[in-house]
């Protein structure tokens, strides 16, 4: 009876996390893309090549700031929403996730090299990527999964002919 019960509680949590990966791994690459192309300015790019030369441990620090620079940011973005301007909350937290997420990224492809080299971190690395490589393939053969991905085919072709269509109208070409 209780594996019953367990049964979906399980698979829920499962497509939790997943749909939590996904939103991570969505935003990830664009946004590490993004600060990568900003650190072409001189300065950005000074201070990248510092933070590449960093050794393990103040490399673990620099890419725990983010986290620790986000903390006074929302607990202002939960007094703001407290005080009645929810809305400036809300918006202040989602500038600091992305903001935040994009910093992250950055910051783990400069230091991960380095931070490789601590015993404790590679191998919590490998556990992580194994565990979350899991939770993508399961998500990856469910059928919801499968079907999104069909219906993501479709709107894009739907697309393709719509802009084809607009384009050949727009040069007056039928």
């Amino acid at each position: 009876m209780l594996k019953l019960l367990i049964a979906p509680l399980r698979w829920l949590g499962r497509l939790l996390m997943a749909l939590l990966i996904l939103f991570e791994e969505w935003g990830w690459v664009p946004l590490q893309r993004l600060m990568a192309w900003l650190a072409q300015w001189p300065p950005l790019k000074w201070l990248e090549d510092r933070i590449r030369a960093l050794p393990p441990k103040p490399a673990l620090v620099v890419l725990a700031l983010p986290f620790l620079l986000a903390i006074p940011v929302k607990l202002l973005a939960v007094w703001l929403m407290a005080s009645g301007r929810a809305l400036l909350g809300l918006l202040l937290i989602l500038s600091v996730k992305f903001g935040g997420t994009a910093l992250l990224a950055r910051l783990f492809h400069l230091t991960q090299p380095t931070l490789m080299a601590l015993p404790w971190f590679a191998r919590l690395y490998g556990r992580w990527t194994a565990w979350k490589q899991g939770v993508l393939d399961w998500l990856h053969a469910t059928l919801l999964w499968r079907q999104a991905r069909a219906l993501k085919r479709q709107l894009q072709q739907r697309f393709r002919r719509w802009r084809a269509q607009w384009r050949a109208m727009m040069h007056g070409t039928s």
